[in-house]
């Protein structure tokens, strides 16, 4: 990820935080040719010196068996939202986008004993249901669950290297970067609010 020194972000345990609270990102292999998935990922914090990706997939996504023992890419995205360089209200300026994102590299392999997995799809529901008002546990028969979990596959990706890019306009002044963090918050958008957010908890800001 093309990253300058200014929104380089190198803190692991800020990426461990934005990446549980990003947690549905894309998974990026290569075979023969370029496979990507879209799937939730559980974060363990205490494996390895950065931390380790687990999750699942169907078993008939054939990306499973392309990238089993091969390095692999998970991107995590944040907020993000188009600046326009009226905010700025000097002249010689021009629009970009500012956004929040992680990239995590390491090696894909597919989990293969089903007791593992079993607690992999326990761990899941747990993380995405714990914040509901009725969490939601598993009911049916054993044959209906078998069966599904015969159609799933685990995963996981010790993470060899890890990258975070904060870009929300370190490059300019304090006063242009206020100036930015009013125009997002003048937007209906959720994720520009988040944004400026972000800009505010800056040092200097």
């Amino acid at each position: 990820m093309y990253t300058p020194a200014a929104f380089a972000e190198a803190d692991l345990p800020k990426l461990h935080d934005f990446i549980e609270g990003h947690s549905f990102g894309v998974l990026v292999s290569q075979a023969q040719q370029f496979t990507a998935s879209h799937l939730p990922f559980l974060l363990d914090r205490q494996h390895g010196p950065q931390g380790r990706l687990i999750g699942h997939m169907a078993d008939a996504n054939p990306q499973c068996r392309q990238a089993n023992g091969n390095p692999a890419l998970v991107v995590f995205s944040g907020p993000h939202a188009y600046i326009s360089p009226s905010w700025y209200e000097e002249e010689n300026v021009v629009p970009t986008w500012n956004y929040v994102a992680v990239h995590v590299y390491g090696t894909f392999r597919v989990i293969e004993d089903q007791g593992v997995l079993t607690q992999i799809i326990q761990n899941t529901v747990e993380r995405y249901e714990q914040a509901l008002p009725r969490p939601w546990t598993y009911r049916g028969s054993a044959e209906f669950f078998d069966r599904l979990m015969g159609m799933i596959v685990g995963f996981e990706i010790d993470i060899d290297r890890i990258e975070g890019k904060w870009k929300l306009s370190q490059n300019h002044s304090p006063q242009r970067r206020e100036r930015v963090i009013q125009g997002l918050l003048t937007s209906a958008d959720p994720g520009a609010h988040a944004l400026a957010r972000l800009m505010q908890e800056l040092p200097g800001s």
